[in-house]
């Protein structure tokens, strides 16, 4: 391939991964240093981009140089951060997530499919009290900061920003149509967790116990109500009919928590790991091996949004019985 031919596919694949209402030639101008009309004889090939200024373009937009030649080499270029028990900040965990889905929202033609293993991130930010349980197991369980190791749920501080955060993320995703594939096992993690801290003694209160359980019921119950209408809405709002959600009831698949997204044109893959962390690649054959996985899991799914009462009642029975047997418990202890 010609240089000036490669150098002009360079920047195709970085702008379509610039947000629209954003300037493209200011993008690269400021990643370079350069002035915006240096950037500009650049994107037409008018000037040749150096290896140094290949790199940075290449680091801040995740570009892999492999697929850009149509090299066989096989490799897959995945980007993240790992979040640790150091110097993790939970609220800058959330606004990334904010950020990635403002992004998608932002393109003109936008889709999300969500292949559930555990209830997606998104959907616990409704309910304050679940939202503050998920942000202590996290920290005391999962990353085992010493601070939290010591303390029982009910010692934990206000988390109303925390809240705030995660109720703009609900609210960008509501915007975004997507499909979600769930499973009789997605709500499963949740409820272990919740288990686990009561029969630890890490619930000073059996209310709140309660109350966690109450959560998580009024979100099964909204998930549904979602499902029938085929719209994703906060709390208390009605639908307005936009139609932009689809949710797929697999019987056999125990999920993987992965994401695809689709804008413009652009697919992305999330690749959940370590409970928190995200891989994220834009690799093309990846990206569509992932999107046919999914393709095939939803044809041996059954769609129950909107339509297949029956088996949409059938499958929430099932989730909310899980929650009544263990609540019930709750009476005898």
């Amino acid at each position: 391939m010609e240089t000036n031919e490669l150098q002009k596919l360079l920047f195709q694949q970085i702008k379509s991964r610039v947000p629209a209402n954003l300037s493209f030639a200011e993008e690269i101008a400021d990643v370079l240093n350069i002035s915006t009309d240096s950037a500009y004889r650049r994107i037409r090939g008018e000037k040749t981009v150096s290896f140094e200024e290949l790199q940075k373009l290449c680091l801040k937009f995740h570009l892999s140089l492999d697929q850009m030649l149509h090299s066989n080499s096989n490799a897959t270029l995945f980007y993240g951060t790992f979040v640790d028990s150091v110097d993790f900040d939970f609220d800058k965990y959330l606004k990334d997530w904010a950020a990635n889905l403002e992004k998608i929202n932002s393109a003109g033609t936008k889709m999300l499919y969500y292949d559930a293993k555990d209830i997606p991130l998104f959907h616990h930010y409704q309910f304050d009290l679940l939202s503050k349980f998920k942000f202590f197991f996290w920290m005391r369980t999962i990353l085992s900061y010493k601070e939290f190791l010591k303390m029982q749920f009910e010692d934990i501080g206000s988390t109303d920003e925390l809240h705030k955060t995660g109720l703009r993320i609900i609210e960008i995703y509501n915007q975004i149509p997507s499909a979600e594939i769930w499973t009789f096992e997605t709500i499963n993690s949740t409820l272990r967790q919740i288990e686990y801290y009561k029969e630890s003694g890490i619930f000073r209160k059996k209310e709140n116990v309660h109350m966690l359980y109450d959560q998580v019921e009024a979100l099964v119950d909204h998930i549904k109500d979602q499902a029938s209408n085929g719209e994703k809405y906060m709390i208390g709002q009605k639908p307005k009919g936009l139609n932009n959600y689809q949710l797929f009831f697999n019987e056999v698949s125990t999920g993987h928590n992965t994401v695809l997204t689709e804008t413009d044109g652009m697919q992305t893959v999330f690749l959940n790991h370590g409970v928190m962390n995200y891989m994220i690649t834009r690799d093309r054959k990846f990206c569509e091996f992932t999107r046919q996985s999914l393709e095939n899991t939803m044809r041996k799914s059954s769609l129950i949004s909107t339509v297949s009462e029956k088996e949409r009642n059938r499958f929430f029975m099932v989730l909310q019985k899980k929650i009544t047997d263990l609540k019930n418990d709750l009476v005898f202890m």
